[in-house]
């Protein structure tokens, strides 16, 4: 009976353990489930996947200029009994990428006053033919840029895409570090004033012993209040970093609070790796910032070649076989002598306005070809300047690292030495100073760090695979 009662409690004490456990992991934030909720419910976010939306909208926008054509209209005129005029007309176009349209139609006119030219038997009369511009707009025309501008802008929009996560998830990380940071200054700094009104009191007890001074006792009072003005500076800071991480928690269309006892992941646990065989050239010319601007240039190449189009002259032919119809049925046979057909020709005399279009045209490609050497210069610079960072901050965090132990070490001695009167307030003080600033530099380095590598991949356009 005791054996079973004994095995019951271990269960209970086991099941809380475990309740308990999974409360506590609730509590913490980890960066990958903050970044994830931004991801999944930030309207920047949102803002962000429209601009997929919207290219879409523009390729069918694009793809409509190749849409057929059907028009139709009846005129009709009757006075005093009389049938001035009867005109119905009907037409189908179909536009083409080249210049060359596939034009149809029908038409069936009478009256006592029609112009004869359009006079038809009662049966009306079939047209089919082509419409073709021979010199301008015959390969390059509006048509056919706008599709091949509107897949630009499908990649365009990709690259303004993953500009807009990459700035918003950015700024929602260094949040996040920051938040860290001061979290962890808080539990080093408790610990601070736990020590110090520890030796405070010690210190009081001795002097009431008549081990030490007044003075001793003064020493060790500042000291606490030292440290007590240190949380009450951190706690104003974290503060603000919480209410910073609340401008990017959201959950659908609602903005949500950060629980009061969350807390964020283990300043040290390693939030990025760097992972990339490609050189900094690749990295570069891969950049969303880069591919941006090269596709800009692009869209105003495609401009500048229909501009140089329009410095050709217009010349428009028109070709259509004319086929009658034999009562209710469609019995028409094809004659070469039965046609219509003709021509537009046009040309500005001096071609001031399209020689001017052209020269501006030409000015702005090489505008953007500057911007892009010059973002392609300043992103490399930043890249290889991160990469040299990272080394000197690593190498730093390990040396300081066995700084923090060492000095630990020396506090636990000063302590031993304080007990037996060997030493004093004041080298308690420095030793106790030197660990704690030592511990909050540790935690500063490591935010350090992380923002570094979170500058790296930024800059080499690594961010979103590594937060996605």
């Amino acid at each position: 009976m005791i054996k079973g009662v004994k095995i019951y409690l271990s269960l209970c004490i086991l099941l809380i353990s475990l309740v308990v456990n999974a409360q506590s992991d609730s509590l913490t934030l980890s960066y990958k489930e903050y970044i994830n909720m931004i991801s999944q419910h930030h309207p920047l976010a949102k803002k962000a996947n429209l601009k997929l939306d919207f290219a879409k909208a523009e390729w069918m926008s694009a793809k409509g200029n190749l849409d057929p054509v059907i028009t139709s209209g009846l005129n009709q005129k009757k006075f005093n009994d009389k049938l001035y005029y009867r005109k119905l007309q009907g037409n189908l176009k179909i536009p083409t990428r080249l210049g060359i349209d596939i034009v149809g139609g029908y038409e069936n006119s009478e009256g006592i006053y029609l112009n004869p030219e359009h006079k038809t038997d009662e049966f009306g009369l079939w047209h089919f033919g082509v419409e073709m511009n021979v010199l301008q707009g015959l390969i390059v025309n509006e048509r056919r840029v706008a599709i091949q501008k509107a897949k630009i802008v499908r990649k365009l929009s990709e690259n303004e895409r993953q500009l807009m996560l990459n700035e918003l998830y950015y700024s929602a990380t260094v949040t996040y570090l920051k938040w860290q940071q001061y979290y962890f200054y808080k539990k080093i700094i408790s610990e601070n004033i736990n020590i110090a009104k520890t030796y405070h009191e010690n210190t009081k007890q001795s002097y009431l012993g008549g081990e030490k001074t007044s003075i001793d006792t003064l020493e060790a009072y500042m000291i606490h209040q030292d440290a007590l003005m240190l949380f009450q500076k951190n706690e104003i800071s974290l503060i603000k970093a919480k209410q910073n991480i609340e401008n990017y928690l959201w959950d659908n269309e609602n903005p949500v609070d950060l629980n009061p006892v969350a807390e964020p992941e283990n300043f040290s646990n390693p939030i990025f790796e760097i992972q990339s065989d490609l050189t900094v050239t690749n990295l570069v010319d891969n950049h969303p910032i880069i591919l941006a601007s090269v596709n800009k240039q692009s869209n105003l190449e495609l401009d500048q070649k229909l501009k140089r189009e329009k410095l050709k002259p217009k010349l428009k032919l028109k070709y259509n076989p004319l086929l009658s119809t034999n009562g209710n049925e469609f019995s028409a046979t094809y004659s070469r002598d039965n046609f219509k057909w003709g021509f537009e020709f046009s040309m500005p005399l001096f071609l001031r306005s399209e020689r001017a279009s052209v020269r501006k045209g030409k000015i702005k490609i090489e505008e953007t070809t500057l911007d892009i050497e010059t973002k392609r210069t300043n992103l490399k610079n930043k890249l290889e300047g991160s990469q040299q960072q990272l080394v000197l901050l690593r190498e730093q965090l390990v040396l300081l690292e066995k700084n923090v132990k060492g000095y630990k070490i020396l506090l636990d001695g000063e302590n031993e030495k304080f007990k037996y009167g060997e030493s004093s307030v004041f080298l308690l003080n420095k030793r106790q100073e030197k660990y704690i600033n030592g511990q909050l530099k540790l935690v500063g380095l490591n935010t350090k760090l992380h923002v570094e590598l979170l500058n790296y991949l930024y800059y080499s356009n690594g961010l979103i695979e590594k937060t996605e």
